[in-house]
């Protein structure tokens, strides 16, 4: 048996009435799968043999006894169903619920791979729909300080140079991290350039306006770099000339944050959700951010208006003079 099972031996002793001991069998075969072959953590076996473990407490109920095999391989679309709604009316949530029909599925798989039982019913239903988390961006003078090149902590000032170009990159055009490395030198905007054509999700082209600041990091750059940067080879490169690892640009962010006490969400990432914050909170059309920002609908870039809208909540509650009195 797994380390996790073990873990949990008490409380799986106590569960082992809710299904018929060819189907507990089974279950311990699952975990075990999982440890051994899959390689899951500990905190997840406990957490999908718990999930499942509920699951056949519900059928011992919903079924009017304890499950077994011929049970499982009868069950229907609506017997899943019944068991999500009854965890939702217990209070749990969508994030859990979703875990929960996870472990479920994969246990179903499991025996379905053994020819035990087809795994079609669970498959129907759909998981609960996930509450989507607002983006979270960085303040204007944040993104400057990061942008600005001044905070590295870079031991070779071209290095230095180059991050501050990636990141003014993400915040002066909204471009995702993959995007901004996959510029070319031919490509690269320079001091003068107007617009820049990126290459998206899916092929999707757009153009984007690049902003003098961009472009003088760039320059910046160019000129401390000891590598031969030209015709398609990468804009961006690492120590020994190579295209540039992400990686290598979520350290550098990571070190800022710490030097200037920034969240951990505070990531390349949030500079494209920053760019597209503060434009819309400066005034800007939200259409236009959906082509700048190559969104192929138009709900992608609605989410930053609630970002927007939560701020103004929080400023109009900390200064609105009823607040005071109550």
């Amino acid at each position: 048996m797994s380390g996790a099972s073990k873990t949990q031996a008490s409380d799986a002793d106590a569960l082992l009435v809710t299904a018929l001991p060819e189907l507990n069998a089974r279950v311990g075969d699952w975990l075990d799968h999982l440890s051994d072959e899959r390689r899951l953590s500990d905190k997840t076996l406990v957490a999908y043999e718990r999930d499942l473990r509920q699951f056949l407490r519900f059928l011992t109920d919903h079924l009017g006894g304890a499950p077994g095999l011929a049970e499982i391989a009868d069950l229907k679309p609506a017997d899943f169903r019944a068991f999500m709604a009854r965890r939702r009316k217990q209070g749990v949530e969508s994030r859990s619920l979703a875990r929960g029909l996870a472990g479920i599925r994969s246990f179903l798989r499991f025996l379905e791979r053994r020819g035990e039982v087809n795994a079609a019913a669970s498959s129907a239903v759909r998981p609960p729909r996930q509450p989507r988390s607002l983006p979270k961006p960085v303040s204007a003078r944040d993104a400057l300080e990061v942008t600005g090149g001044e905070h590295g902590m870079e031991s070779a000032p071209w290095v230095e140079a180059r991050n501050a170009a990636v990141l003014t990159l993400l915040y002066g055009c909204g471009l995702r991290l993959a995007e901004a490395l996959s510029l070319t030198a031919s490509t690269a905007p320079r001091r003068g350039t107007k617009t820049l054509r990126i290459t998206g999700k899916g092929g999707k082209q757009r153009e984007v306006p690049v902003l003098p600041a961009v472009g003088e990091a760039i320059e910046a750059y160019l000129k401390l770099c000891p590598h031969a940067i030209s015709g398609n080879g990468p804009l961006f490169v690492g120590v020994r000339g190579g295209p540039l690892n992400p990686r290598l640009v979520q350290l550098a962010m990571a070190r800022m944050r710490g030097a200037l006490g920034l969240p951990d969400t505070a990531t390349p990432h949030a500079l494209r959700h920053s760019f597209a914050t503060h434009l819309l909170a400066g005034g800007g059309d939200l259409r236009t951010i959906q082509e700048l920002l190559g969104h192929a609908s138009l709900s992608s870039t609605q989410i930053y208006t609630q970002i927007d809208s939560a701020r103004l909540l929080q400023a109009y509650d900390q200064a609105h003079p009823r607040r005071r009195t109550g």
